[in-house]
């Protein structure tokens, strides 16, 4: 692997051109975005879409998003641009917001998972964008810089960690902003429907589109497989998460582990009060606001996970607004998970 530490507000445009040389010649190049670090390929080119899957071990069913740098680009990617496209692109583009639309023919079925459709997205980062225009307009497909199923990287040094061994170029801009990854909206249809929650608040959507709905499918429903990050387990540590339904469950059950003989931890939302502590298992502390507790969720299970836990006990999320993606994250990542403890 190779890293290249570029400014996040200024990118170096000699950096800049190295990734782009790179993509033009059909290589991987891993690139930050307000929301989690990409693994890009140019998306017109199969064979190099074919090297994301590989490297990032992912299922080819599964579709990737195109990321452009505005309506315009995205337009071309499309075979409509619905009206509630265009409303919801001038609304939120550049930013944490992806559309599926009717795919044009030009779009290789490897970006699409063999779907009739194509999910879109204009990201914000600059130096996502400079690596755009340094492409002359080109698209860029860009999952998670992660191995399939795994926690998602929000800094470069995840990347390495997830993907050791791959021949990358990196372009390290520090930690992503939003932390967790787009809000995925279906826009085929009359009525807007939210297919995965993430850094643009649903609250934020309907402002703009009253009529939005929430579905909750899993991969093998035809809606939800035009998103990403559908499988019933994902965005999960190698540890064994709980999600717990309660701040006392939680505690309870640390509690349970540690007097078995088991080393675990524990991660709670808002401040502790008085009395609330497992003797023998670090507590570990998200903030009570949304948008904090996301920036920081991936980057904590990364380090939790690095420390070779026996589990890592979660409270159950807020469920107010806000709040939809941390508990879907973490609702995913406890799934079928392995269960080395027997227990």
């Amino acid at each position: 692997m190779r890293v290249l530490a570029v400014d996040p507000e200024h990118p170096d445009a000699r950096a800049i051109a190295e990734a782009a040389e790179e993509l033009r010649a059909g290589r991987v190049v891993v690139f930050p975005t307000e929301t989690v670090y990409g693994l890009g390929a140019r998306a017109l080119d199969p064979a190099a879409v074919e090297r994301v899957f590989a490297v990032k071990g992912r299922p080819r069913a599964h579709p990737l998003i195109v990321h452009v740098l505005g309506e315009k680009d995205a337009r071309a990617y499309a075979a409509t641009w619905p009206p509630l496209a265009a409303r919801l692109a001038r609304s939120f583009w550049p930013g944490p917001l992806t559309l599926v639309v009717p795919k044009a023919a030009r779009v290789p079925t490897e970006v699409t998972g063999g779907g009739s459709s194509v999910a879109l997205r204009a990201p914000s980062h600059p130096v996502a964008r400079a690596l755009l225009a340094a492409l002359g307009g080109d698209a860029i497909v860009a999952p998670s810089a992660n191995r399939y199923q795994s926690i998602s990287a929000t800094r470069a040094e995840h990347v390495v960690q997830s993907l050791r061994g791959q021949d990358l170029l990196i372009l390290d801009a520090g930690p992503c902003p939003s932390g967790i990854e787009s809000t995925v909206v279906d826009v085929r249809g009359n009525v807007p429907l939210v297919l995965r929650p993430g850094a643009l608040t649903i609250q934020a959507l309907q402002a703009v589109v009253p009529e939005l709905e929430v579905v909750r499918a899993e991969l093998g429903d035809e809606v939800a497989r035009a998103s990403p990050g559908q499988g019933a387990r994902h965005y999960a540590p190698t540890t064994v998460l709980e999600l717990a339904r309660d701040r006392a469950s939680a505690l309870l059950r640390a509690r349970e582990l540690v007097a078995s003989g088991q080393r675990v931890c524990v991660v709670l939302f808002r401040e502790l009060a008085s009395g609330e502590h497992v003797a023998g298992a670090p507590i570990h502390v998200l903030s009570g606001e949304a948008a904090v507790a996301g920036a920081a969720l991936y980057a904590l299970l990364h380090d939790l996970d690095q420390q070779k836990y026996s589990r890592i006990i979660v409270e159950a999320p807020p469920r107010g607004p806000g709040w939809e993606a941390i508990n879907d994250r973490l609702r995913r990542a406890s799934v079928a998970a392995p269960d080395p403890l027997g227990v």
